[in-house]
């Protein structure tokens, strides 16, 4: 019997300051060893991903975002129109629409974003992109626990989460 697993699916720059608050995030998150969870890290998202993502039961991919206003916020998504999958490059909506035509199974997913004010070369993070990470980092370990209590049951409601959910 599979064991259903959440992919936390983080992409971004780390030298590239707040722009790496993705990888790093995830990479932090790999060490709680949550139950049920996986985690990828990757500079940027690419097609070679969409097997992992099908694999998936649900996904969070976790970026920085120039967004107004600056809050961490959690989008469901959809899958995109396959006509985009032409770029080397993807966003989420993209790989999702990838993994639901090659290997058809586009899980749930979320597209949690996380404010970016500094994108100079550098490793650390802003004031605002950490206080973002402590934000996210709760987000995501209430959504993975949410998750592994769903398991088995008939999907994953929206969740009631600490970020904004939009």
């Amino acid at each position: 019997m599979k064991i259903p697993h959440l992919l936390i699916l983080g992409y971004g720059n780390t030298l590239r300051s707040d722009d790496g608050v993705g990888p790093r995030l995830v990479e932090d998150l790999g060490t709680l060893r949550l139950p049920g969870v996986r985690t990828l890290i990757c500079q940027q998202l690419s097609p070679e991903h969409s097997g992992a993502v099908a694999l998936a039961d649900a996904v969070i991919f976790v970026d920085a975002a120039v967004d107004d206003p600056p809050v961490v916020q959690l989008r469901e998504l959809q899958p995109g129109p396959a006509a985009q999958l032409l770029a080397h490059a993807a966003d989420p909506r993209t790989l999702l629409a990838f993994a639901r035509d090659v290997f058809g199974h586009a899980p749930r997913a979320w597209w949690l974003t996380i404010p970016a004010v500094n994108l100079a070369f550098g490793e650390h993070l802003s004031p605002v992109t950490a206080a973002g990470y402590a934000e996210a980092r709760q987000c995501i370990q209430e959504l993975a626990d949410k998750f592994w209590q769903a398991r088995g049951k008939s999907g994953l409601n929206p969740p009631p989460v600490s970020c904004q959910f939009v």
